[in-house]
């Protein structure tokens, strides 16, 4: 069940990305996988064709306030759905992605005896009034208290998105787990070239002090131009949404100070959003655009190249009062054996295992992010050691089939072991 109509389950954010992980899970385990939501998508994997869809439309509406009764009518409708489901296919588990009007699917699961799994990513009440708009606060509210109330396990992607999803538990709140988000170790391994970060930087782009030139002009018709890529430049690398509380603001900063000191060092940003014109005027402004290469929002299926022509990769928050976030990005990095460089924010630190894999600088802190950057650059033995790590930790904590299995575990429901059948193919995780 994702009923959050800006979560479209085949698409190409990180919320889809994070849908599609779960229900590649069952999949492969030898699930029937039936999806109810609002925003089906149309950027099917092809290994998710034989998931069926359901959709529950959404009425339009002029404004807030009509939206937000338009998703609680659509809510109402999805009870009768799942009863005609479960009386033709019978139902085994159901496992939501929590929505702020979404109710009806745990309380279905519930009266009817099915055990559900409710996963939180975020305190959406909050997000919602403080990023967006929320006109019916205690509305939200009473929706969350009753969507966590009636599951049978909770899973939140982080300590204090477990405590706000206690806090509206009722009589229960032990059945909220903390449970980062994971990654496809199968699907992003190491690149060939670059496994553990063992390519040296040349010799020719050590010491010498770069004449910045050729910056790119920022406008409607050039900013999205792509920089020459060059394979044998270092290059640094940031995927996501380019939203403020990314911090890309200091990562351009601190990127100009890497380029003082490795000339040939490359950037590479990979997604879009509001940010995208602001992070290249700034590129601009401080000479340093003929560097940054902006490779837009991509599929998912594509990103795993990009990492592999990556050095390095960054995760530059600032320092927020609510950082609540299980980057989907970072694990996606250790995955691919990349040293990770990341602010010391939030649940970070313990995902790089507090320095064993990855470096971990002040949040807001140009300077520091520089230095962990340029440090790396010239220590090819370090940057092997960090990414031999990062990839071990991914496989053994993160990989979805971990991060699924140990879910379903808390609602009482076991998938079966695929264990053998994954290596008779080869090992998809090794």
């Amino acid at each position: 069940m994702s009923s959050d109509p800006g979560v479209p389950v085949f698409g190409r954010k990180g919320s889809s990305v994070h849908v599609q992980a779960v229900l590649r899970e069952l999949v492969r385990a030898g699930a029937e996988v039936h999806v109810v939501t609002t925003r089906p998508g149309d950027d099917v994997p092809e290994d998710l064709t034989d998931v069926v869809m359901h959709r529950v439309r959404v009425a339009p509406t002029g404004s807030t306030a009509g939206r937000e009764r338009a998703l609680r009518d659509a809510d109402d409708r999805v009870g009768d759905l799942l009863d005609a489901l479960h009386e033709r296919a019978g139902i085994d588990l159901l496992y939501e992605r929590y929505s702020l009007w979404g109710t009806a699917a745990t309380a279905w699961a519930r009266d009817v005896g099915v055990p559900s799994v409710l996963e939180v990513n975020a305190p959406l009440v909050a997000e919602q009034r403080t990023h967006r708009e929320l006109v019916d606060e205690a509305a939200a509210e009473r929706c969350a208290r009753a969507a966590v109330g009636a599951a049978t396990a909770v899973v939140a992607v982080s300590g204090p998105v477990a405590a706000w999803a206690a806090d509206r538990a009722g009589e229960h709140p032990e059945k909220v787990h903390v449970l980062a988000n994971g990654v496809d170790t199968g699907r992003i391994v190491p690149a060939a070239d670059r496994c553990g970060g063992r390519r040296d930087l040349p010799d020719s782009s050590r010491g010498r002090v770069h004449g910045r030139q050729g910056a790119l002009h920022v406008g409607r018709e050039t900013s999205a131009r792509r920089v020459r890529h060059d394979a044998t430049a270092f290059t640094v690398l940031f995927v996501g949404t380019l939203k403020p509380w990314h911090g890309l603001d200091v990562l351009v900063d601190a990127f100009a100070g890497v380029r003082d000191r490795v000339p040939d060092a490359r950037l590479l940003l990979v997604g879009d959003g509001p940010e995208r014109e602001a992070v290249l005027a700034r590129a601009n402004a401080l000479g340093i655009a003929d560097a940054v290469e902006h490779a837009g929002a991509v599929a998912p299926s594509e990103v795993p190249a990009l990492l592999h022509r990556a050095d390095v990769a960054v995760a530059p928050y600032p320092d927020l009062d609510d950082f609540y976030f299980s980057p989907l990005k970072v694990y996606e990095y250790l995955a691919a054996g990349l040293p990770v460089v990341a602010s010391a924010v939030g649940e970070l630190p313990d995902a790089l295992e507090h320095g064993r894999a990855g470096v971990l600088v002040p949040p807001g802190d140009a300077a520091a992010l520089a230095d962990a950057v340029v440090a790396l650059a010239h220590d090819g033995d370090r940057r092997a050691a960090l990414g031999v790590r990062a990839r071990d930790v991914a496989v053994e904590r993160h990989d979805w089939s971990v991060v699924v299995r140990r879910a379903l575990g808390f609602a009482g429901v076991a998938l079966p072991d695929t264990s053998a059948a994954l290596a008779d193919g080869g090992g998809r995780r090794g």
